[in-house]
């Protein structure tokens, strides 16, 4: 691709982001769109893989801090009325000077540095002309994935495979291209540099060498696995300790689990987001697990002990006469333990089961005891605070 060419293309339209979109939200637009846009998805949809190739050009300007810098200004320049043509640029009201803005090529003149070391930096190109870090070694992208455990596994921790397709280094070729046995060679075109320049009237441009496509090196005899890329999609497991006490929606970092890096860079990262399922009987609060016990009105009235269940086993809790329908009883160091050592409780509701049928025999029990506590009213309290408000 020529500068012009890159210039050119619109790389925020690409994600869907204003220009003026923060590296988070260029990252988020990315994942999803290569989520929905990754050959995987679409298996023989080349008009999704060419999507999914600008919109992974677009991020791998927008996501490195000076390229965006540098494209920004690139853009900047050109949206000024400068534009490309046969005889270069013309000069605008404000008489800035061409010179200014390119390294000539062809006369001898160096330029100020300006667009041309611009330019320079965002096509990988040293601002003096010499060899470029279009080799250099690159880190992996990272990857997000998802899983679903147990509550009762997220509580205790776990041990989960994951199974993933995604792209890794080629294990034929160990990631340079080359057919086992043979090597790649330092391309003759660009001197290993991995662009190219042309002239195109006064100025001169830097570009990607097709010969190599813009890795510095040429395979003579490709990898049959990978086809020379050095890397392939393979479906691999992977084995994840899920730590006791993990969160719904935590995310667990495997490091170096990420997409391989190119030209013996290191991988990228493996973040997996963990859901929960919820427990049939169990909530949860931070590190205390919390149930709902139900009880008799005689049994809160007259006072008793009831016996809880926990994830482990049982626990029995006195409950003293006259406790309230709501009340929440700890049981301390019943709940759920962590890695650094602190353990919560089990937090115990208590709640009045009311029966759906009485019989005549309780039924007359009730009528009496309604009788007898005739004189308490339940809601004296609330009547006096709504009388004291009018």
């Amino acid at each position: 691709m020529s500068a012009r060419e890159w210039i050119e293309k619109d790389f925020y339209r690409e994600l869907g982001v204003s220009s003026d979109a923060s590296g988070d939200e260029i990252k988020k637009a990315y994942r999803k769109l290569a989520r929905e846009l990754h050959p995987d998805a679409n298996p023989g949809n080349a008009k999704a893989e060419a999507r999914f190739k600008s919109v992974s050009e677009a991020y791998g300007v927008l996501s490195d801090t000076a390229k965006r810098k540098e494209y920004d200004e690139a853009r900047r320049l050109f949206a000024g009325g400068a534009s490309f043509g046969g005889g270069g640029f013309g000069t605008g009201a404000g008489g800035f000077d061409v010179g200014d803005l390119f390294n000539r090529a062809g006369a001898g003149q160096a330029g100020a540095g300006g667009l041309g070391d611009l330019l320079g930096g965002l096509f990988n190109r040293g601002s003096r002309g010499g060899a470029g870090s279009a080799t250099r070694p690159r880190r992996g992208e990272d990857v997000e994935t998802d899983v679903r455990i147990d509550f009762t596994e997220a509580v205790r921790g776990a041990t989960v495979p994951l199974r993933l397709s995604s792209p890794s280094t080629c294990s034929t070729c160990g990631g340079n291209g080359a057919k086992p046995g043979t090597v790649p060679h330092t391309c003759t075109t660009c001197g290993g540099a991995g662009l190219v320049t042309r002239s195109q009237g006064a100025f001169a441009f830097s570009e990607p060498c097709g010969d190599c496509r813009g890795t510095g090196r040429v395979v003579d005899d490709p990898c049959p696995e990978c086809g020379g890329d050095g890397v392939s999609t393979k479906t691999r497991t992977l084995t994840m300790r899920v730590p006791a006490g993990v969160d719904d929606g935590q995310r667990i970092r495997l490091a170096g689990q990420g997409e391989p890096g190119r030209n013996n860079g290191p991988s990228g990262d493996l973040f997996v987001r963990v859901h929960v399922n919820p427990h049939a009987v169990f909530g949860r609060s931070g590190n205390d697990l919390t149930i709902t016990v139900p009880v008799t009105f005689p049994e809160l009235a007259l006072g008793t002990t009831v016996t809880v269940p926990t994830l482990d086993s049982r626990v029995t809790l006195k409950v003293p006469a006259g406790t309230a329908s709501g009340q929440v009883m700890r049981a301390r160091g019943k709940g759920i333990a962590r890695r650094d050592g602190t353990v919560g409780d089990l937090l115990v509701t208590l709640q009045v089961a009311v029966p759906n049928n009485t019989d005549a025999k309780a039924q007359e029990l009730l009528r009496a005891y309604a009788e007898a506590t005739a004189q308490h009213d339940p809601r004296a309290d609330l009547n006096a605070m709504l009388d004291q408000g009018r």
